[in-house]
């Protein structure tokens, strides 16, 4: 739809993101061990070891893509540092860049970090439900950061954003059209779309895991709504 390309909106609390940006170069790390930039035997592996498989979460039986697995909670959070490419993960982490240092300095340096997980957890939770059964790993941070949306659009609904359409035109809109444009289009497909290759109910997940947690893990003094000076 389109790619974040930079907001004008100054911290405030904390002088570096130092976990926002802890998590771009954890996810970048795990993306080259993985065999993300080429191997995907190795993908395939560490899809099979850490990403959230719906079916193993009711029972313990061969997995259709991988050795026999039970419940591994620990996917609920595992899962969101995989990705499937250069494009899966540069995506992720540009929504992660653009939107996270200022959810992390509405919360602080722990909360954001916590509130991150949490968004990755409900995200993983709402796939899983809506896929109950499935033998098919669930990986990428779209979930948490999906969350990150939720949250920015919360409280800076005003703040321009410029953002790359279709791949070559930038353009500066307010984040409450093109963040709630990208938010409306999640939960439309969720409900709409057949294909497979993207996990929208984890979109929508992570969005509504953000959306409440927003009003209870920013600072006092932050507040909701804020609208342009």
């Amino acid at each position: 739809m389109f790619i974040p390309l930079h907001d004008r909106n100054a911290l405030h609390y904390v002088r570096w993101q130092y976990v926002t940006l802890g998590l771009i170069l954890a996810n970048c790390l795990v993306f080259l061990i993985s065999g993300g930039p080429g191997d995907g035997q190795t993908l395939q592996n560490f899809a099979v070891s850490y990403g959230l498989i719906p079916s193993s979460l009711i029972w313990q039986s061969p997995d259709l893509l991988g050795p026999t697995s039970g419940m591994h909670w620990g996917t609920f959070i595992s899962y969101a540092f995989l990705h499937g490419g250069w494009m899966h993960l540069i995506g992720n982490m540009a929504f992660l860049w653009v939107f996270g240092d200022n959810i992390e300095d509405a919360m602080g340096h722990v909360r954001f970090l916590v509130f991150y997980c949490l968004c990755a957890a409900g995200a993983a939770l709402l796939h899983a439900l809506a896929n109950w059964g499935s033998p098919v790993p669930l990986i990428g941070a779209s979930g948490a950061t999906a969350g990150i949306i939720a949250a920015y659009l919360m409280l800076h609904p005003d703040v321009r954003v410029w953002i790359l359409i279709l791949g070559r035109i930038p353009l500066p809109i307010p984040a409450i059209y093109c963040l709630g444009a990208w938010l409306g289009l999640q939960l439309f497909n969720s409900l709409t779309s057949t294909e497979a290759t993207v996990a929208w109910w984890a979109h929508v997940g992570g969005a509504i895991t953000g959306a409440i947690l927003i009003p209870f893990m920013k600072r006092k003094t932050v507040p909701l709504f804020q609208r342009a000076t």
